[in-house]
């Protein structure tokens, strides 16, 4: 059966046992020990390799050119064989070489649809190549697909030197500024093509993938329109990067919504999350499959309080308002690589325009558009 999406008119409750008559109870050796995440395998599958995580769902892992080193990639097949692709890999050699070798061996069926998660080069990176070969459609948000576009394209405020100029803004200095200027259009060195159309998801959709019904849920924060996937039959959610078991999802500012609260997005997005039985098994993008999502968003929520605190501190201790530059160290205290600052400063601006859009800090904005960031009065 292919994969269909459908946007009931009146979707069932997401609250605490809306769907526990349907759901297939966790064997006790791998349910939340004392609030403790439970790993149900403890090592990925080898290159080139495929393991069943649940029924007629497999787990493939890519690596990525990156300090994050690997994504894991989701295969669900029908009862005919035919296999639903869940997030398609960073668009380079390596990870093409790698799906070449899961053509001759993982692959005993054609992809008959593929699923993207969200527009981020390490999920959408092999989307069009993998289409072309398959003649198989793609499933996104629209948002993410229209981002993945204007990407590529550089279009606007989608351009590197948008980003840029919004580091500028925020106190980079002009060496830092040049080297990320240097580094081009970054994105589509990992998407060197993208599909012309797509089909869309919407939140709620109901998918029937791998012989179960899946629901699209929404998640914000992390990118525009963010698409995990949850079956309440099988008890698992393909998380994608809404929900990693080891660490924090990147939660950042862009020049195309510089006074956006992504933050404030992303925390509501795990209220809708944290509904979800406990004993889910959640099949995140990176790190290893685990159950008990109510003590990671616990995690995930005093992580953020606490780092939401520190900036309020470090402003409150400044003789003098300061730039989201200034206030990276507070967040990151190691030694950040071009890579990582572009990310470190969009998190950090993420922060603190969390606490300005709930007045517990000022932004103030200077001549040629620089942002300070000061405590408020008490």
């Amino acid at each position: 059966m292919t994969l269909r999406c459908t946007n009931p008119p009146a979707p069932r409750p997401a609250g605490p046992g809306a769907d526990e008559a349907v759901r297939s109870p966790a064997p006790p050796s791998v349910r939340s020990p004392g609030g403790a995440l439970a790993f149900p395998l403890q090592a990925p599958p080898a290159p080139g390799t495929a393991v069943a995580i649940a029924p007629r769902l497999l787990w493939l892992r890519m690596p990525l050119p990156f300090v994050l080193d690997h994504i894991n990639l989701w295969l669900l097949q029908d009862a005919d064989g035919a296999f639903t692709l869940v997030d398609c890999g960073y668009g380079d050699e390596a990870t093409r070489a790698l799906w070449k070798r899961h053509f001759e061996t993982t692959l005993t069926a054609p992809i008959r649809r593929i699923l993207v998660t969200h527009c981020h080069p390490d999920h959408v990176g092999n989307a069009a190549w993998l289409s072309s070969r398959f003649g198989a459609p793609v499933s996104m948000t629209s948002a993410e697909f229209l981002t993945a576009h204007a990407l590529v394209a550089a279009s606007g405020a989608y351009a590197p030197d948008a980003m840029v100029d919004l580091f500028r803004r925020h106190g980079i200095g002009p060496l830092q500024a040049e080297a990320l200027g240097h580094g081009g259009n970054r994105y589509a060195r990992g998407v060197p093509d993208l599909p012309a159309t797509f089909d869309r998801l919407i939140d709620g959709d109901l998918c029937t993938a791998g012989g179960a019904a899946w629901r699209i849920v929404e998640g914000h924060g992390h990118s525009p329109e963010h698409a995990s996937l949850h079956s309440a039959e099988r008890g698992v959610l393909v998380s994608g990067d809404m929900l990693l078991p080891r660490i924090t999802t990147n939660v950042s500012v862009y020049a195309v919504e510089p006074e956006a609260d992504p933050l404030g997005r992303f925390l509501d997005s795990l209220d809708v999350l944290q509904r979800m039985p406990d004993d889910t098994l959640v099949l995140p993008s990176h790190g290893l499959p685990f159950r008990g999502i109510a003590t990671r968003i616990a995690q995930l929520r005093a992580h953020h309080d606490a780092r939401l605190a520190e900036l309020e501190a470090a402003l409150r201790a400044s003789a003098s308002p300061a730039s989201a530059a200034e206030l990276v160290p507070v967040l990151f205290r190691r030694e950040l690589d071009g890579h990582q600052l572009f990310f470190a400063m969009g998190e950090t601006i993420a922060h603190l325009n969390f606490l300005w859009h709930r007045a517990a800090i000022e932004r103030r904005v200077g001549a040629g558009g620089s942002v300070r960031f000061a405590a408020t009065a008490r």
